[in-house]
């Protein structure tokens, strides 16, 4: 398995019976790749070879996405490696190399890649039939787990040649790499397992591959990019206070240097917005804000009933350079055991923690909002769930009815300090220190006068 090691401080405030974790971006601790949303989560890519061939193998190579909410978006993955020996990529399909290579020393039949180093990219949708394989032909794109199983997976096929033909003479690539489509995982070596075997379309006789290694790729957000991407406000229907997201939460302002966001009363937003190609990745253009972030969510404790309490959720896209596609959101909190009802979004329960049912993933609906715009006035998506309330745990005192974490796309977002969400009227835990002062003198007053008589 491939593990990230580095060094970082995180910062772990209490509120209520809850802990929410502020993460520094100062820099990286050894538990950057672990998410304790997702312990098992993980890329993970098989290689089997199918058969032999007068020089090598023909080999089957399938990518499969293990995370729970952390999918690949266009444009899509690009995985690489470095042969062992001098192997040669005959054909392929389902996938292409970015790049073919020197292959001057052959003649007649040319290879398809050359290179020691091949990058692969999957084909786009619309690939002609006879260079299709199974789960292929996507642009790079793969769902999350929980929200699609079935397009979780991506595969090509390959035939190598000078590569040896038998289990013994064979070597596995190294210094595996995965883009996703940007920078963020790290991949480990690869392992040589048990050969994967295969069920005929029958169901009545099984075939196994001649020989299979399997490659573990592990993310982490502090990899990907150098700041967050998403932030979280909170506002409340008991309290007028709308807790922005904190400044500079995903970067600040350059005000010495403008252009490194984009002011949306300006005439001319299309001018500054550049016109790329669907398979390039692009860094986020945003809006200028004070929290500078890509995607913004706000939670809204909306109403109040008798025995239930709604919450309306609307998340904010303000990159110019991104549509984003079967985005989702994780959210984390003790009242989603009894989630009755979503409104405009799908709901999936994660169980990270077994029997401790407090966190959800939420997603779009085909076809409606399964796409989040650019930014703009379209640039928006919302929906409201309705919280059946537990009398043994419900309050609406010290921030409870707030989120412990919010995920956007797998990146954890930065929530607001804890002193400053909003809070129940007549607190004395908020109690100006003027009217703290005043109270505390009277009392004072009263039980040295009480003490006289």
């Amino acid at each position: 398995m491939g593990f990230l090691c580095s060094s970082s401080s995180s910062i772990v405030f209490k509120l209520g019976i809850s802990i929410i974790f502020l993460v520094s971006f100062s820099g990286y601790t050894p538990a950057d790749a672990y998410d304790p949303l997702d312990p098992s989560g993980n890329i993970t890519i098989k290689w089997d070879i199918i058969t032999w061939t007068g020089d090598g193998y023909v080999a089957t190579v399938t990518l499969y996405n293990f995370q729970q909410y952390r999918h690949i978006q266009a444009p899509g993955w690009t995985l690489g490696w470095s042969w062992a020996k001098r192997e040669v990529i005959w054909g392929m399909n389902g996938g292409q190399t970015t790049e073919q290579g020197d292959c001057s020393k052959f003649k007649g039949t040319i290879p398809h890649c050359c290179k020691k180093t091949p990058s692969v990219v999957d084909l786009l949708p619309g690939t002609p039939y006879n260079q299709q394989v199974a789960n292929c032909c996507r642009g790079g794109v793969i769902n999350s787990w929980a929200q699609d199983p079935a397009t979780a997976v991506s595969s090509f096929q390959l035939t190598v040649g000078q590569a040896g033909t038998t289990n013994k003479t064979v070597r596995v690539p190294k210094n595996f790499t995965l883009k996703a489509p940007g920078p963020g995982y790290t991949c480990g070596p690869g392992k040589i397992v048990k050969p994967t075997r295969f069920m005929g379309t029958d169901k009545r006789r099984v075939t196994q591959a001649m020989m299979t290694w399997n490659v573990t790729c592990t993310y982490s957000q502090f990899l990907a990019q150098k700041t967050p991407t998403c932030c979280v406000s909170l506002s409340s229907f008991y309290n007028s206070t709308i807790v922005p997201c904190t400044t500079c939460s995903c970067g600040c302002r350059n005000t010495t240097q403008p252009g490194n966001c984009v002011d949306s009363k300006g005439p001319r937003i299309a001018s500054v917005v550049p016109n790329t190609g669907k398979n390039l990745y692009v860094p986020p253009l945003v809006q200028c804000t004070n929290h500078m972030c890509p995607v913004r969510i706000h939670w809204h404790v909306k109403v109040n009933y008798k025995l239930y309490w709604r919450v309306k959720v609307t998340i904010t896209n303000f990159n110019y350079n991104m549509n984003y596609s079967q985005w989702n959101l994780v959210v984390q909190h003790p009242n989603f055991d009894n989630l009755t009802q979503t409104f405009s979004f799908n709901y999936k329960p994660l169980l990270p923690y077994a029997s401790i049912n407090d966190t959800g993933i939420l997603w779009g609906v085909k076809f409606y909002n399964d796409l989040l715009m650019q930014a703009g006035p379209y640039g928006n998506v919302q929906s409201e769930l309705l919280f059946q309330k537990e009398a043994s745990a419900f309050t609406f005192e010290k921030g409870w009815a707030f989120p412990r974490r919010i995920y956007f796309n797998g990146d954890n977002c930065v929530m607001p300090p804890p002193d400053s969400y909003p809070w129940l009227p007549n607190t004395a835990s908020h109690m100006p220190i003027g009217s703290w002062f005043a109270a505390s003198i009277s009392l004072l007053l009263t039980v040295f006068l009480q003490g006289s008589l």
